[in-house]
């Protein structure tokens, strides 16, 4: 990890602004390794200096992973001037990480979402080239019959002229409520709702289960956060610190 300034090595760990952090500093509240810093700009060695604030140490985590059970009504965005986002369901020092969420959902749809700041992690699961899955639970209007099986795993033609790739679709339930679960490598806009539409179903509820091999936490409700494990962020292929 190459160095970088006190200040921001303080702000990208979620405690405070730029400003604020370098008034710490200017205050002789920050000390590395033995010595108090006065100097905002001066460089720290993330692998062997340790930074202290007010005597309690600060330890340097590049990237983190959360999983968010995203609610209805809530929009897959970082920021809008009128409508709630994911990141306004976390707290500030969270949202001064810069996180961001991988991939979207409608804003009637919940379930599973990821939040990072690592760009590569989040590339790498939506790639195409990847194919991650990603398992969803729907709602639906009507049983559109187990023809809608073979068509899924054929790839169901779009409103749009679009044949959507393989998925694998399973009927849980069929009273007093249609169930269904569809599994997809892909993630086309509205992509769910449009491939049961081809097949004459209206999805009325829609929910993400599952990415890659990492289940969403069924402890969440709706709106709840927390960190991905270890083992979690590797089998997605995160970084774990």
């Amino acid at each position: 990890m190459p160095k970088m300034r006190l200040d921001k090595f303080l702000k990208d760990q979620g405690l405070a602004s730029r400003s604020e952090v370098k008034e710490w500093i200017k205050k002789g509240r920050v000390r590395i390794n033995d010595r108090v810093e006065r100097d905002p700009g001066t460089h720290v060695d993330t692998d062997r200096d340790q930074v202290f604030l007010d005597g309690n140490a600060v330890c340097y985590r590049e990237f983190v992973y959360y999983m968010l059970n995203k609610p209805k009504g809530v929009i897959t965005a970082t920021e809008d001037m009128k409508q709630e986002t994911v990141l306004d369901l976390l707290p500030e020092e969270l949202q001064r990480r810069e996180l961001f969420p991988v991939g979207r959902l409608d804003k009637d749809t919940e379930g599973l979402l990821l939040l990072t700041n690592d760009g590569i992690f989040a590339h790498e699961l939506l790639s195409p080239k990847k194919h991650v899955t990603k398992l969803y639970e729907a709602e639906l209007d009507v049983f559109p019959g187990d023809r809608a099986i073979a068509a899924f795993k054929q790839g169901v033609v779009l409103d749009d002229g679009y044949q959507a790739l393989p998925a694998d679709l399973e009927f849980v339930s069929l009273s007093p409520r249609v169930i269904a679960r569809v599994e997809v490598v892909e993630g086309k806009f509205h992509q769910i709702k449009r491939m049961f539409k081809a097949v004459g179903a209206t999805v009325t509820a829609l929910k993400r289960l599952r990415m890659g091999t990492v289940w969403l936490d069924d402890t969440l409700k709706p709106g709840e956060f927390r960190e991905l494990t270890k083992e979690e962020i590797l089998a997605l292929g995160g970084k774990p610190s």
